[in-house]
Formats: structure tokens, sequence, C-alpha cells
């Protein structure tokens, strides 16, 4: 297997629109366990790997295998057994916990002062706060494929990807791999870890 960086293009390229359409995905399979409709559309999904490079192929056909052997209730089970339950859940999914070992400290206050100045906000609707593994990916989502050039653009998606992403996803991947009960989102997080990793060369590429 080798690894491929990806190469960035305008937003209307198919391949930035492949990478806003990955963060989307992974920003929904983080944020709650998969219902029937997504399993269906894994049912039918290709598996080939929906980024060039081989780094990508082996944990998205994992990921597309294990989608195919869940069903709604043993995904909610495994979703509840993990990031959910009654006081600490196993796993936490907010950057703050990886960064200072504490929830809501000062990395999530970094990340609204980063969010504000892009001119995002929380929905008053949404119980995460903004440092859910899921937020983070919505707002990458955002900066590839959003409409507004001033904030949606490669040194945007940098500066964020470096500070909220980059600095703490890999060891939120590597607690989900390494824990005994995660199934289905093991596979969820080694594809994560591998799409970080690739984006993380991307970026080092674009600094040289």
């Amino acid at each position: 297997m080798t690894t491929q960086a990806l190469t960035f293009g305008s937003t209307d390229d198919t391949e930035e629109l492949a990478r806003a359409e990955l963060y989307g995905l992974l920003a929904q399979l983080w944020l709650a366990p998969p219902d029937e409709a997504l399993l269906v559309q894994f049912s039918v999904a290709v598996t080939e790997a929906p980024q060039p490079g081989g780094f990508l192929e082996a944990p998205w056909e994992s990921l597309v295998s294990a989608m195919r052997a869940t069903s709604v209730k043993a995904a909610a089970d495994e979703h509840d057994a993990l990031f959910q339950g009654v006081g600490k859940p196993e796993i936490f999914l907010y950057g703050s916990f990886y960064l200072s070992g504490y929830l809501h400290e000062k990395p999530l206050a970094s990340l609204r002062t980063d969010l504000a100045e892009l001119g995002l906000t929380r929905e008053g609707s949404r119980l995460e706060t903004e440092d859910h593994v899921a937020y983070v990916f919505e707002v990458m989502r955002y900066l590839i494929a959003g409409d507004d050039a001033a904030v949606s653009n490669l040194e945007q998606q940098r500066r964020f990807f470096r500070a909220h992403v980059q600095s703490w996803v890999e060891k939120l991947c590597e607690t989900v791999i390494a824990h005994p009960k995660a199934r289905l989102w093991r596979e969820v997080a080694a594809f994560t870890a591998a799409f970080v990793q690739i984006e993380t060369q991307a970026f080092d590429l674009l600094e040289t």
C-alpha cells in the first residue's frame, strides 16, 4: 500500500467536492449512529476508495464491509455504549478533552474565537459544543464547498485543519480503535485517521 497526498483544486473540481463529501460523511457518522437510509446507501456503495491513492483503499473497504454487516439497532447500541450512557461516556468526542484533558477548556474558547472570525456560530438547537468531532468536520466541509470565497478557501482550510483537526482527531481515532467495544466505529476511526493523514500530507505539500 502506498500513500499519495491529495492535490487541491478549485471548489468545483471533482476532487474538491469529494473531499467536502467525505468530511460531511464523517461528520454524520461521528454525530449519530447510521439510520436505515444510510445503511442502504452503503449497501450499494462502491468498494473503491472515494479519493485517489492506495492509502484509503483498505480502510474504505473495511468501512463499507462493516456498514453492510451491521443493523440500525446494532449500530445504535454500539454508539450508545461508546459515546453516550449515564454520566461519563466510555469515549469523549470533544477536542478539548484530547488537547487539555478536560471538557470546555481553553481549546474550546480558541475554537469559538476562530469560528467567530469565520462568521460561524453554533445552532442553538445543537446539544454538542463546537469542539465535537462532527462539528469540526462540518466546518471543514463548509470551508471547502462554501460559496463565500473569502471564507471557503485553501488558506482558511489549512489554518482550521492545523489548529482544530490535525491537533487531536488522530488521538480520538486511536482511542476508539483500541476500545474493546468498538466494532463499526473501529472502522469509522480507521478510515477517519487515514483521511486525516492524507489531508495532513496535502497541506504539508501546500506549504513547501
